[in-house]
């Protein structure tokens, strides 16, 4: 078993011949392009996919690999995953050739090699340059083709940087790099994935509001802030995607996204202080700026602001970047409960939104937006330890007066602000309880 760590970017096409360019002034390891043939497999009910495994056979020069990933993690498109690779004599899957470990229940199971079947291939030319980077031995691959399932595909422009031994850090120093110019969007879509959509139809992909944060009945505080990170992430990297597309709307889902970020190091910003976060958070003012002057969706997506904030947030969460910032007082807090700092922190923002909306504000209600968007957020980051449907309509009501105060609904202003500030509380030591 190997532990791939990879970091992926989506290259836009017209800067291409310009990325080579830097690449070859980057090192002399340089290996000429080779096509690869991929085949991905899958069974009809989506057996390996419900179990977060992917299984292909790649062809490369009359030889033949069989691949099997299964479950790692995932953050801004820094893949961190097991992957088993078997040589094989021809084209054909020799399943119990993997080892028990990579089954679920620790065995090839009796039908799976009956009932697996290609479901979708990719097909480009791989070009790669290799460079040492701090004690580390890194890849980079540049992949040029296309993804296909049926009668639908995708272009394949990607960059790649796979750590071949050595630190994960320093897959991430050589990435500060190559972000400085232009062209590059960080990109957790991976191939697979385009392939796995491809085939279930090529739906167009719709916007997604953040839900409430799920997290570990016993998490952490410090648990709690990645994963609020890591969602805020998640949904910057899923909208742009839109906005690359030219999905309407998804401009201002990036722009939340960002805005989640800052609300998150806000709200963990008793523990973590300030100054674990400035240089990012002046990143992140660079790229909104970006974001929102005249420039086209394509240059604020591949812009060397957009591409150093969303790799500076990686880097933030992948090293835990708050922790040499954190004195022995911060360290116990955030080794504490993360239920306990939600119960705390619920009571604080309801506390404020009620005071803030406790009368009619007549035509300033738009001066209040950004505290109910702020509030909003930090709810949704807290509210899942409880009840999802309880949290959720207490939620309804504070998200339904943020959208009539967006759309000028005066009546349904009123409506929504009587029904919130009256709403018990859904989350223990409110002091209602």
């Amino acid at each position: 078993m190997a532990q791939e760590i990879e970091l992926k970017f989506i290259v836009e096409k017209d800067s291409v011949d310009a990325l080579r360019q830097h690449l070859h002034q980057l090192t002399g390891e340089h290996h000429e392009p080779v096509q690869l043939l991929n085949i991905y497999y899958e069974t009809p009910d989506n057996w390996l996919r419900r179990h977060d495994m992917g299984l292909r056979i790649r062809g490369a020069s009359g030889r033949y690999e069989m691949t099997m990933k299964i479950a790692g993690r995932v953050v801004g498109g820094l893949h961190q995953r097991p992957e088993y690779n078997i040589d094989i004599s021809k084209p054909e899957l020799e399943l119990d050739r993997f080892p028990a470990e990579v089954w679920p229940e620790g065995e090839l199971p009796s039908t799976l090699a009956q009932q697996v079947q290609p479901l979708f291939s990719t097909d480009f030319w791989r070009e790669k340059w290799l460079v040492n980077e701090g004690k580390s031995r890194i890849e980079i691959a540049l992949d040029l083709g296309e993804v296909k399932a049926g009668e639908f595909q995708e272009p394949i422009c990607e960059l790649e940087l796979e750590l071949l031994e050595g630190d994960a850090d320093d897959v991430l120093k050589l990435a500060r790099k190559l972000v400085n110019q232009s062209g590059l969007r960080q990109g957790s879509l991976s191939k697979a994935a385009r392939g796995y959509h491809l085939a279930a139809g090529n739906a167009p992909r719709a916007l997604k509001p953040t839900t409430i944060l799920r997290v570990a009945p016993k998490a952490s505080v410090e648990q709690g802030l990645e994963a609020s990170l890591e969602l805020a992430l998640s949904q910057w990297q899923y909208h742009e995607e839109l906005w690359s597309r030219g999905v309407k709307g998804a401009k201002g889902h990036v722009l939340a996204a960002i805005g989640l970020v800052r609300h998150t190091l806000a709200l963990f910003g008793g523990i973590v202080p300030r100054k674990a976060s400035a240089h990012l958070r002046d990143l992140l003012t660079q790229t909104e700026a970006v974001m929102l002057s005249d420039v086209s969706a394509q240059t604020a997506i591949y812009s060397p602001q957009t591409a150093t904030a969303k790799l500076a947030l990686t880097e933030f969460l992948v090293s835990h970047g708050w922790r040499s910032f954190l004195d022995a007082k911060a360290q116990a807090k955030i080794a504490e409960s993360f239920k306990r700092f939600a119960d705390t922190h619920l009571s604080r923002h309801a506390a404020e939104l009620k005071t803030t909306f406790a009368y009619p504000l007549g035509d300033q209600y738009g001066d209040q937006l950004p505290r109910l968007a702020r509030n909003i957020d930090s709810i949704l980051l807290l509210a899942g330890a409880y009840d999802d449907a309880k949290a959720q309509a207490w939620l309804d009501n504070w998200q339904g007066l943020k959208h009539a105060i967006e759309t000028r609904q005066h009546i349904e202003i009123e409506h929504f602000r009587n029904e919130a500030i009256s709403q018990d509380p859904f989350w223990l030591h409110s002091g209602k309880r």
